[in-house]
């Protein structure tokens, strides 16, 4: 060891000597100053010399060297990195793995307390993989061994349903103590970093992805019309296999020998000329706006003669030169001139099988966006019958916010602007299905070159997009939740001791006491702070629920007044219920607050006043359901919708109303928790939210919560929820409440301000109360103290030990003994074993000091 790690080894000591003289001098004098009556003098005395302490502390770290610290920085940093991280020595021991490493391989085990090897992890691999993956492994082994760096994708157990995949990835590490010649000749001896990441989803979706090409590049190879794309010279790049088994012609030997359509071509019609792009680029015929469409005769290359309808479209580059074409051959087809109604029907029957049996959507439209003619697919997208569908306006048949958009533009089209137009729109299909398709749009053309209309050809993406939005939204929930959740559980620890310590102070400053209106305030402002955690809660559906079987008709006319005072004159309120709508089974103080954060936005949404309407219906699905991202289940659902007349929401902002602290109100007028806490409320309750608004034209939102019996009928269920749901601590908040109670308590809190408010409020209340600062320290009181422990008071997540598994341990000794578990998290969060224990009692951080003396009292009763 050199002396340099010793001195800095003996300033840690030193440091560490200073730091804990400074603590102790300090907790002396706060000890000294709370309790006893103590001179003044002396309490000064020992502040001068704990500041005296922590001045010694503060010097010996500024002696320490900078280099001193970052091995332990670096060491942090490698433990707290979501990526898990494992190193070897030479011979494949482990010297280190991070908590990341032990989560992304749950089946490894380490040896003899030490990190895993490498032969614990490749007989892990060889036991759940196939030969391939003990392949891989040991291709990256050989690499290690070798000084090469390398990565592999490998699966995990490939016989589960489900196959987890992890990237590992080898990084020699040249051992840092040679340098120089001996450093050389050990070049061969490395220590290896392991790395490896989880990238299970990312297959998934390209296992998905892959799968949807696979069937759009079907569709197009084998769809009975024929499909090529030219270069700017126009030589083909691109055919299907319909076209060239037409001509006779193999794609490759079309690339091979710069084949253009123009030598397939015999003749042309001399209404509808070609275009120079496929003539070969001479400009043999004519071209204009309306020449890249037309009837020609092919001859194939076994001298086989048929006529064709060619119709395409082309991709401009920046300067506005072609850079490639789209075009589509019909076979042995032709168009009808232009009717008197100035529309362009199909006419031959093949033409009119080829129209209606087309895998993707068709629709024909006039300069008014009218519908003249559409395809079976289609009519399936919408589940309409074609008159309902004919003769009225496509924008009838988009959802709101993408009505904007697909006018504007399918306008240039029309225009000549664009020479056709690619857009994404969602239709509302059968039930409460909303389809997700890419449109592809282009002019029709009449014998005169002048646009007569459009085509228009819809392909359904939905499973592709809410596969894609289900993996952002859930990348984003579950890191947003796990950050809420980790937050609440902090700050329900800070303001426990915050709102106990304020009931202390309240016990002794009455009403007339100069102190009483600032300790109010803190403890006013600490409830606030309450709020907004539960409110985080909410979203990351975290907080604890009380749900109850409700009628939502009846919990809304109680709220009509509340309302109604909240809206003010200026805007009308309209509750209408259905007949027979059903019951919900949801939070009631929950299901309340959702319907306030509603009404108080659409009130926002309104400045100038308006209507705001509140209806409920029920609703039934015979099949599962999907819209948008969110999966619906069949059965039967109760639908209560939020319908206002405001300004109503922009398209981009539709995706993100639901975000946490996203707002579009100016800054001070809003949290951004309103909708984020409803829809935690309402996913958490097992419903769905939907959102339906445009600018200019007010705002729906649509609640469906699965349909409950009425209570008269669920009978003993309903007995047997009111027995599990039991009655909150804060029952006991009344004035007139005695909360005095005798016996010993065992109060086990690994955080120390809300071990002592708590030890100081049931002392208060005449128990006899024994600490313990984890579980290992409340067995060492249980075992040295000689009478009798009546109940356990213990936090569930403590360093060490925690609180459930201390009870287990306990109840062997002490099988009698009752139990009261406190948590920052939710009830919810608890292991189900937790909760299946009916002698297990919970209390939700943070609590008043009457909701703890009330929960003691009455589970010491018990």
């Amino acid at each position: 060891m050199t002396a340099g790690t010793d001195s800095g080894r003996n300033r840690s000591r030193e440091a560490a000597g200073w730091a804990a003289l400074g603590t102790a001098v300090a907790v002396c004098a706060a000890i000294l100053a709370w309790g006893f009556s103590v001179h003044p003098v002396a309490i000064w005395g020992l502040g001068l010399l704990s500041v005296a302490a922590f001045m010694g502390f503060a010097w010996t770290l500024g002696r320490a060297e900078p280099s001193e610290l970052v091995p332990h920085l670096l060491l942090e940093a490698a433990r707290e990195n979501p990526e898990a991280r494992l190193i070897t020595d030479p011979d494949g021991r482990g010297l280190y793995a991070n908590s990341a490493f032990y989560r992304l391989f749950p089946g490894i085990e380490s040896e003899d307390g030490q990190p895993p090897s490498l032969h614990s992890l490749s007989h892990m691999l060889n036991d759940s993989s196939s030969q391939a993956v003990a392949g891989a492994f040991a291709r990256l082994s050989s690499l290690a061994k070798n000084g090469v760096p390398g990565e592999s994708e490998v699966p995990l157990d490939e016989n589960s349903e489900v196959t987890e995949w992890r990237r590992i990835s080898v990084l020699p590490i040249a051992s840092g103590h040679a340098s120089g010649p001996s450093r050389a000749r050990v070049h061969h001896s490395h220590y290896v970093l392991w790395r490896a990441e989880d990238i299970t989803a990312r297959r998934q979706l390209e296992a998905v992805r892959r799968i949807e090409e696979e069937k759009l590049a079907d569709y197009l190879d084998l769809l009975p019309a024929g499909f090529f794309s030219a270069d700017s010279e126009g030589c083909i790049q691109y055919a299907n296999r319909t076209l060239t088994g037409w001509l006779g012609v193999s794609a490759g030997a079309m690339r091979q020998r710069s084949l253009r359509f123009a030598d397939f071509v015999v003749a042309s019609s001399d209404s509808q000329p070609l275009g120079p792009l496929h003539m070969g680029g001479g400009g043999e015929t004519a071209a204009g706006e309306g020449g890249l469409h037309g009837e020609v005769t092919l001859k194939a290359a076994d001298g086989t003669v048929f006529r064709a309808c060619l119709m395409q479209s082309e991709k401009l580059t920046g300067e506005g030169e072609t850079e490639y074409s789209r075009s589509m051959v019909l076979r042995d087809m032709a168009w009808k001139r232009q009717g008197e109604g100035g529309e362009a029907p199909l006419s031959d029957g093949r033409v009119r099988r080829l129209f209606e049996d087309a895998p993707v959507g068709i629709v024909l439209l006039n300069l008014q966006g009218e519908v003249t003619d559409c395809n079976r697919t289609f009519l399936h997208y919408l589940a309409k019958h074609r008159s309902g569908v004919v003769g009225r306006p496509l924008s009838e048949f988009a959802v709101k916010e993408d009505r904007a958009d697909m006018a504007a533009q399918l306008s240039k089209v029309v225009m000549g602007t664009m020479r056709a137009a690619h857009l994404e729109i969602s239709l509302p299909g059968a039930g409460e299905r909303i389809l997700n398709t890419s449109v592809y749009a282009g002019p029709m053309a009449d014998a005169l070159g002048e646009v007569s209309g459009l085509i228009l050809h819809f392909i359904d993406i939905t499973e592709y997009k809410n596969l894609e939005v289900q993996f952002t939204q859930s990348q984003k929930i579950q890191a947003v939740g796990q950050l809420a959740g980790g937050i609440a559980h902090d700050f329900n620890n800070l303001l426990t001791a915050m709102i106990g310590f304020s009931d202390l102070l309240l016990e002794r400053h009455g009403p007339d006491d100069p102190s009483f209106a600032d300790i109010m305030q803190i403890q006013q402002n600490a409830n606030r702070a309450t709020n907004l955690v539960r409110q985080l809660l909410a979203f990351s559906r975290n907080q604890a629920l009380r749900p109850e079987v409700l009628d939502p008709a009846q919990a809304m006319a109680d709220l009509s007044n509340l309302l109604g005072r909240l809206i003010g004159e200026t805007i009308e309120l309209k509750i209408e219920t259905g007949r027979d709508s059903g019951y919900i089974r949801v939070d009631p103080v929950q299901f309340d607050q959702v319907i306030i954060n509603l009404v108080v936005n659409a009130r926002d949404a309104m400045p100038g006043g308006g209507s705001v309407v509140i209806r409920t219906s029920a609703v039934t699905l015979d099949k599962p359901v999907q819209r948008g991202h969110e999966s619906m289940q069949a059965g039967p659902y109760v639908l209560i919708e939020v319908v206002d007349t405001g300004v109503g929401i922009a398209r981009e902002d539709i995706d993100r109303i639901f975000e946490p602290f996203f707002t579009t109100k100016d800054v001070g007028e809003g949290t951004g928790l309103g909708l984020s806490t409803v829809y935690g409320i309402i996913r958490q309750t097992g419903g769905h939210i939907f959102v339906d608004s445009a600018p200019g034209e007010g705002t729906t939102l649509g609640m469906y919560l699965p349909s409950h019996e009425p209570p008269d009928k669920t009978g003993s269920a309903a007995e047997a929820l009111a027995v599990r749901s039991r009655p909150p601590a804060d029952d006991f908040d009344g004035e007139t409440t005695d909360l005095t109670g005798t016996g010993t308590v065992l109060l086990v809190e690994d955080e120390d301000p809300v071990r002592m408010f708590g030890a100081r409020a049931l002392r208060n209340k005449g128990y006899r109360v024994l600490e313990a600062r984890n579980g290992e320290g409340a067995l060492d009181v249980i075992n040295s103290n000689g009478e009798p422990i009546q109940l356990i008071v213990s936090d569930v997540v403590m360093p060490g030990m925690d609180g459930h598994t201390l009870v287990k341990l306990v109840r062997h000794e002490l099988p009698d003994v009752k139990v009261i578990l406190m948590s920052g998290y939710a009830e919810d969060r608890l292991s189900d074993e937790i909760n299946r224990d009916p002698t297990i009692h919970f209390l939700p951080k943070p609590f008043t000091l009457k909701a703890l003396a009330g929960l003691v009292k009455r589970v010491m009763e018990e």
